[in-house]
């Protein structure tokens, strides 16, 4: 498989792990896994290390940077180059090594607290410049390895430790947020949909520029079930709206419902069967503007109407890591060779005897 990511200061050298094909054994490290038993991480990370070697590029050239959190735990467990930073400053610590060597693939994991509270600027600053990252949230609106504290993602009424009689607060919408932010790819996935999740992590390592993945995860110790609705087979077929790049967004067992326009600019549902097919929206991730993306973000959540998943922007716009290291490369040709110690020395300075 052959990605747009690299070739010299420009790009990544394509190269496979070892002269033999690739394996999820190549890709995960000896160390012991720790977390929870039918936490959703686990399957995360099978996903994950499952679509690396496909991916063809050496294990040097990937790096796993995580900032405090049970996801954060995953540079462990990729036999990758990786950094288990400081808490909410992944995004920012990935900018400073994405940019000086772009080279490297460079993939960010963090929780609902790590990235939507005290990373919340961090996060944004990154997907607003483009920096080329893979940025995936591990949602599962609960503070877990604190010990279940109420999150920025947790819905109103929520009761939890720090919050005996309910939260009061509006929770982030994560896809909305990184919309918001004019990310240029924007997707969410479910933790325990395979083939679902691996085929938009491959879509989000396949893009240059910021990609911003939202994986609904579950927390069986502290928010166990907060997702059922979207997994179970009685309900999930009209509470989740899988979108299709290029086809009319239904949903339904039997395609039974659809989304469209209305009159005032908005979103609505609508029984397929009572509408004209040419009416129902088809959905084209590569609007320059994203506003539609928005909308359909904001269709529903867990709690109350339909959840969207799948990719809701990917489009196509300069790098932040090419654009400052053309400038160095431009810099560096009008200099010429250039004298350090004459720069040094030049301008406002003063000898000492």
């Amino acid at each position: 498989m052959s990605i747009p990511l690299q070739g010299g200061r420009k790009g990544l050298d394509l190269v496979p792990v070892t002269d033999e094909q690739a394996t999820k054994k190549d890709y995960t490290s000896d160390q012991e896994v720790r977390w929870c038993p039918g936490c959703g991480d686990y399957a995360i990370l099978a996903a994950v290390q499952s679509f690396l070697p496909d991916l063809g590029l050496r294990r040097e050239n990937i790096v796993c940077i995580s900032g405090i959190g049970c996801a954060a735990r995953f540079p462990y467990y990729l036999n990758t180059y990786g950094m288990h930073s400081i808490h909410g400053r992944a995004p920012a610590i990935a900018t400073g090594l994405a940019t000086s060597r772009p080279d490297l693939s460079v993939w960010v994991i963090g929780g609902d607290g790590d990235f939507m509270s005290i990373g919340g600027n961090h996060l944004i600053h990154a997907l607003r410049r483009n920096v080329n990252l893979k940025l995936l949230l591990f949602n599962n609106r609960i503070y877990g390895l604190t010990k279940g504290q109420y999150s920025p993602t947790s819905e109103v009424g929520k009761i939890t430790k720090s919050t005996p009689v309910g939260s009061i607060d509006t929770p982030f919408n994560p896809v909305s947020l990184a919309l918001g932010a004019e990310a240029t790819f924007v997707a969410r996935t479910i933790d325990s949909d395979r083939k679902h999740l691996t085929s938009v992590l491959r879509a989000a390592a396949e893009h240059r520029g910021a990609a911003f993945v939202e994986i609904l995860q579950n927390c069986d110790i502290f928010n166990d079930g907060a997702f059922d609705v979207l997994k179970n087979p009685e309900t999930r077929d009209t509470a989740v709206v899988r979108l299709e790049h290029g086809k009319a967004i239904t949903f339904g067992a039997n395609g039974e419902k659809g989304v469209r326009l209305t009159g005032r600019g908005g979103l609505e549902v609508v029984d397929t069967s009572k509408v004209k097919s040419e009416t129902l929206l088809v959905h084209d991730v590569s609007h320059t503007e994203p506003a539609l993306a928005f909308m359909l973000s904001r269709l529903g959540n867990v709690d109350d109407g339909v959840t969207p998943i799948g990719v809701f922007r990917a489009v196509d716009q300069p790098a932040y890591d090419d654009q400052v290291n053309a400038q160095i490369e431009q810099a560096q040709a009008a200099a010429g060779t250039g004298d350090l110690a004459a720069l040094l020395a030049s301008g406002d300075t003063w000898t000492i005897n």
